[in-house]
């Protein structure tokens, strides 16, 4: 029976491998020898330098003191550039931050039996390397190598070196290969992390308490926004993917703790374009005994020093040179809307006005049954006035019908003192004054269960606990929360949500 079924698996192996692209098959017999040589994939090389650090030290260091003080150092990363002139070899390999030159001899590496197979390495292959740091004729600083070892084998074809990875698509589906080929590409992720890493330190240095919550929640809240639901097997009930941590941050400041923040992950139910994708990275943080006015303040001063952290107080993005240096502006919503249609200031509650100057101002408008005059404010400031701000700009006093956890301004009980910060036409920050009187967040909370009942998929429902919790006491608070990725976007230059997430959502290939 082996014997009959050896054969058809055996010819089923050989047709596989005739399919294979020409440079994969050559790559893969390569590899069939390192395995019949007990090579393939060993985990025991060890690195002491980083190239980076190597340049940092070495570059300005004069040629013969290098040469003098014979500094030997072990090295690994991949194989970016290949140059065999005989008995003699240049290699290019770059790790996480750099690159390096290798030079490769014969009777440095102790005979032809190990300089040979180098000669045979393919772009993409991982090698250690031990030996001497030299500056070449042309003042390259390098590594004249006398121990070398394959680590891992690479079994596809790098891009092309003068094209990288051109396919936008392919960038983000094969972002590893993105990332091995494409250093700005590289420099935008460092560069994230850096942001990430400010944006803690900043928070903590003003004394906030870093916290989780809860990524599984029974119920949706703390926007508007879709949900993704599962379902929990053991407990039999089901659970939805947070839309925002806010509920359970306040939850804390009823506990006692006065400053928090978390940096979280959430997940809306929603399109996907340029500025969103159904998982993104915020920053909620919320303090006890503050106002929105604060919460502008510690907004701006973190922005600030993020962009002045990474050297990017002046940015072009969206085509609009942005900076960060200056004080921004602050200016109330409906004034904004006013400054386009001066007709409307003292009719900001017509809803039946506001509906008519809607249906002029915006094409295609299609407004839901449940909508007060506050929505029909709301759009036309999106309509009108959004797309044109450019500079960082705090738009405050969001009216009550669509700011439903939001404290209601004192002079004004129409509007809330509510906030949100405009760059290039984008949103990156919102946050306002909690509201803290568990009646009126009872009555907006029914407010929201009967809009989705009307057909508002973003609305939310009634949560009996968090309501429970602000029946204990709830200090007053300010909080926001700031689109960690737009942020990215905004201080890197990129004009995509995708070119700063390591691994975007897409459809199935």
């Amino acid at each position: 029976m082996t014997e009959q079924t050896s054969a058809p698996q055996e010819g089923q192996k050989k047709a596989q491998k005739d399919k294979l692209p020409e440079q994969t098959r050559v790559r893969r017999e390569k590899l069939v020898n390192m395995r019949e040589l007990g090579q393939a994939y060993p985990n025991t090389w060890r690195s002491n330098a980083s190239l980076l650090d190597l340049h940092q030290q070495y570059d300005d260091v004069d040629q013969e003191s290098l040469a003098d003080k014979g500094i030997e150092v072990s090295i690994a990363g991949r194989v970016m550039a290949h140059r065999v002139m005989g008995k003699s070899s240049f290699v290019k390999i770059q790790d996480k931050n750099s690159d390096m030159q290798l030079f490769l001899n014969r009777d440095n590496l102790g005979g032809a039996e190990v300089y040979n197979p180098t000669k045979k390495w393919d772009l993409g292959d991982i090698i250690g390397a031990t030996g001497t740091l030299f500056f070449t004729k042309t003042g390259e600083l390098s590594i004249k190598v006398f121990q070398v070892e394959i680590i891992t084998k690479c079994l596809r074809p790098l891009p092309d070196k003068m094209q990288g990875l051109s396919d936008i698509e392919t960038r983000y589906r094969q972002r590893y290969v993105d990332l091995i080929v494409t250093p700005e590409s590289r420099d935008t992720f460092r560069t994230r992390s850096k942001i990430v890493s400010l944006l803690r330190h900043g928070l903590e240095a003003k004394d906030f308490m870093e916290v989780e919550t809860p990524m599984l929640q029974t119920q949706a809240g703390g926007a508007a926004a879709k949900p993704f639901f599962t379902h929990h097997n053991a407990l039999n009930m089901e659970l939805s993917l947070r839309i925002a941590p806010e509920l359970y941050l306040k939850r804390l400041l009823v506990g006692g703790f006065e400053r928090v923040f978390e940096i979280n992950r959430n997940f809306r139910n929603e399109g996907l374009d340029a500025t969103h994708n159904p998982e993104f990275t915020m920053v909620e943080f919320y303090q006890a005994y503050a106002d929105f006015n604060n919460a502008m303040d510690t907004t701006e001063s973190l922005i600030k020093d993020i962009a002045s952290g990474i050297n990017a107080q002046q940015v072009s993005w969206e085509g609009v040179d942005i900076d960060f240096s200056q004080a921004f502006k602050r200016i109330r919503l409906d004034e904004s809307v006013f400054e386009h249609r001066p007709d409307l200031r003292g009719h900001e509650t017509d809803k039946a006005l506001l509906a008519t100057v809607c249906l002029q101002e915006i094409p295609d408008f299609k407004p839901l049954i449940s909508w007060k005059a506050g929505h029909y404010l709301l759009a036309l400031f999106e309509a009108l006035v959004e797309p044109k701000i450019t500079q960082p700009t705090f738009i405050t006093h969001y009216p009550v019908d669509v700011s439903p956890l939001a404290r209601r301004n004192n002079e004004d009980d129409n509007v809330t003192d509510r906030f949100e910060l405009f760059v290039a036409g984008r949103e990156i920050a919102n946050g306002f004054s909690e509201l803290n009187d568990p009646d009126d967040q009872r009555s907006r909370f029914v407010a929201q269960a009967q809009a989705k009942a009307a057909g508002d998929a973003e609305a939310t429902g009634i949560d009996d606990d968090y309501l429970r919790a602000l029946e204990f006491g709830m200090p007053p608070a300010a909080g926001v929360g700031i689109g960690v990725d737009r942020l990215v976007m905004m201080l890197t230059g990129q004009h995509s949500i995708r070119d700063v997430l390591l691994f975007p959502h897409m459809r199935p290939e």
